[in-house]
């Protein structure tokens, strides 16, 4: 008995001293994480500055030639000759494709010649009625008789006519769509021909923009295709009338376009001049949170101070920070552009604002700066190929 009550003895001893050692590590553990203090954020910043902003309507339309059309006989027939090269600039009535016309020219001249026997008929019998020779009926049907032979030969011209397709306008030809010897039905595509300069671009805006818009205003079109350039245009035209399922109205900006670069059935994002310059302060957008009450941005102050910050250093590297935390006001956004975001109320000229990282902090957190990342603050973004 005495033996089991020393070994029960040992044991609680044992797990006491085990204890009392976890436990001194867990105080010693407690110590170190009190002595380094609240936890710090790493977060990067970004002064406040004003910026001058154009005020414009963005919409995204479609380019149109001026003048454009699907080209194609009027009558059926078989291509005798193709009188152009797929890609040629064209003048206008410039011959493209001939149709086999040989029995229709044949036609023709069997029509003039009898066209031309009415005529000497209506001649000698007037001279005739002249003299009393014949009577006034004779003489009419004559008249007739030479008015429908020169129609017969004037339908049969314009019949003849048709198997020649010429250029309506100057322009770029396409790709041929026929082939020689090939018949073609009445209406069939033979080739594409575009006027490219000037070319239109035609874009929707919501009515209640329609007080900001007027003839001749000046316009900016880009396109993926061309992401470093941008076309000057002016607005040319726009719709009488509004889309009553929308609420949109059509217009359409007049743009030069010498070389050629913009083509129809493109996509442009279109950007119209509204007033004059106007200063904003700015921020990236990803500086500010918004939440259903309100808007709030991060900025950098003086740990313990009211004021709502001082300059902080931000060399691009890591460093330590001590003694600045994150703020949180509120602000009032304005317009947007590109990346940037307008700020109309809440923070000033000078600030120093959080502008990635916010996600973790909370109101009077620490922080540290780390500006070597930043987020993007473009005006005017153009997404990357990959």
């Amino acid at each position: 008995m005495k033996r089991w009550m020393l070994l029960i003895v040992a044991v609680v001893g044992l797990v006491v001293v085990i204890g009392g050692i976890k436990g001194y590590g867990a105080y010693k553990a407690f110590q170190g994480f009190a002595s380094q203090g609240p936890p710090k954020f790493t977060v990067s910043t970004t002064k406040v500055q004003y910026q001058d902003w154009l005020p414009q309507l963005s919409a995204v339309g479609s380019l149109r030639a001026e003048r454009g059309a699907d080209l194609s006989a009027e009558v059926a027939g078989t291509v005798d000759a193709i009188e152009f090269t797929s890609g040629d600039y064209v003048k206008p009535g410039q011959m493209l494709l001939r149709l086999r016309s040989a029995d229709d020219a044949a036609h023709l001249e069997s029509l003039k010649a009898a066209a031309a026997l009415a005529e000497i008929t209506y001649n000698r019998d007037r001279a005739q009625f002249e003299a009393q020779a014949i009577s006034q009926a004779v003489l009419d049907t004559d008249a007739a008789n030479l008015r429908s032979a020169k129609a017969q030969v004037a339908e049969q011209q314009a019949l003849l006519d048709k198997k020649f397709v010429h250029a309506p306008f100057a322009g770029q030809i396409g790709i041929r769509a026929v082939d020689l010897g090939q018949y073609l039905a009445a209406g069939t595509k033979i080739v594409t021909l575009q006027q490219l300069d000037p070319i239109f671009v035609d874009f929707y805006l919501p009515q209640q923009s329609l007080s900001q818009i007027h003839s001749g205003q000046k316009v900016t079109v880009a396109t993926d295709s061309f992401p470093e350039q941008s076309f000057d245009g002016a607005i040319s035209a726009m719709d009488p009338q509004v889309d009553t399922g929308t609420r949109n109205v059509v217009l359409r900006a007049t743009l030069k376009n010498a070389g050629h670069k913009l083509l129809p059935g493109m996509y442009a994002n279109v950007n119209i001049e509204v007033g004059a310059p106007v200063r904003y302060l700015t921020l990236p957008q990803t500086a500010v949170a918004y939440n259903p009450y309100g808007a709030t941005v991060y900025i950098v102050a003086p740990q313990g101070a009211e004021s709502k910050g001082v300059p902080a250093a931000a060399s691009g590297k890591a460093t330590p920070a001590a003694g600045l935390i994150a703020k949180q006001v509120f602000v009032t956004t304005g317009p947007t552009r590109g990346d940037q975001v307008a700020i109309l109320k809440g923070i000033t000229a000078g600030d120093e604002v959080v502008t990635s990282g916010q996600i973790k902090l909370r109101n009077g957190a620490l922080i540290t700066i780390n500006n070597s990342v930043q987020p993007s603050d473009d005006p005017n973004p153009h997404p990357k190929e990959e």
